[in-house]
């Protein structure tokens, strides 16, 4: 399986009128997309949410976790949406071995639900909602070695048709969306963003590992945004060597957004 860094846009975006109504269309049919470019359908998602953050790293480990709608201020229809993908408590005991085994204190989360970074984009890449998914959650220190090297422990899934999706946004400031004046700061992240994923493995984990030292890297990711980067470091490391490459890019709402692929 290749390694996705996917945009799960903003709340509930895709599921609700917009005004201009093509604010996220793009978007969602590049996720829309995804199933079918990959080589076999996946034996079970590994998924690194941007919106959970603990102190070691930690699984989801319900065989029948719920939804956890952490959006505010959406229409009342957005918090019904459902996704009843299974959870696979085996697979989440397996990927807790896997992070210590990598020098990762891990653990699994027996009651923890599925946050909208984890649903909402996968209601569009694979909506029958029947394949096995295992959430995984940063670690709260946000240290970028730490992330690259918790990918680095989970890459063996990949041959076993386990699709790993790190699930973020390449910018994510709030106050820059909207603004045209982060257009070409935003545009400028992405160019190195670009380079950095696209750079043979050994430079890529220095770059990404070097993140804040990037043209306008706390433009794009202040402190509480960066969070929604760093599953691109978990998605980078468990490319095993892979190639990286863009995928998707597009302006939205007055920022580049983009999503990258490895192998």
């Amino acid at each position: 399986m290749p390694v996705l860094f996917v945009p799960h846009g903003a709340g509930p975006c895709f599921f609700m009128d917009w005004n201009p109504a093509d604010t996220w269309t793009r978007m969602a049919t590049f996720l829309k997309g995804i199933a079918d470019t990959l080589p076999a359908t996946p034996r079970a998602i590994v998924l690194v949410s941007g919106h959970w953050l603990e102190s070691a790293f930690s699984t989801t480990g319900h065989a029948r976790p719920g939804l956890i709608y952490d959006y505010n201020g959406f229409p009342p229809h957005t918090y019904e949406l459902t996704y009843p993908a299974p959870g696979e408590p085996q697979l989440a005991a397996r990927i807790v071995q896997q992070l210590e085994e990598g020098g990762q204190p891990a653990r699994v989360d027996p009651v923890r639900g599925y946050d909208h970074g984890m649903f909402i984009p996968l209601k569009l890449m694979f909506p029958k909602a029947d394949i096995p998914v295992i959430q995984l959650s940063l670690r709260r220190d946000l240290d970028p070695a730490a992330h690259i090297q918790a990918g680095r422990a989970l890459s063996a899934l990949r041959d076993e048709g386990v699709l790993i999706v790190g699930s973020g946004m390449s910018f994510h400031n709030m106050r820059g969306y909207g603004d045209p004046r982060y257009t070409p700061v935003s545009a400028k992240f992405d160019a190195w963003l670009t380079e950095a994923v696209e750079s043979k493995t050994p430079r890529r984990e220095a770059l990404l590992a070097d993140w804040a030292s990037a043209p306008h890297a706390r433009d794009s990711h202040p402190p509480g945004g960066e969070e929604h980067l760093l599953p691109l470091l978990v998605a980078a490391g468990a490319s095993a060597g892979s190639e990286g490459r863009k995928v998707y890019s597009e302006e939205v709402m007055k920022t580049t957004l983009s999503a990258f692929r490895f192998g």
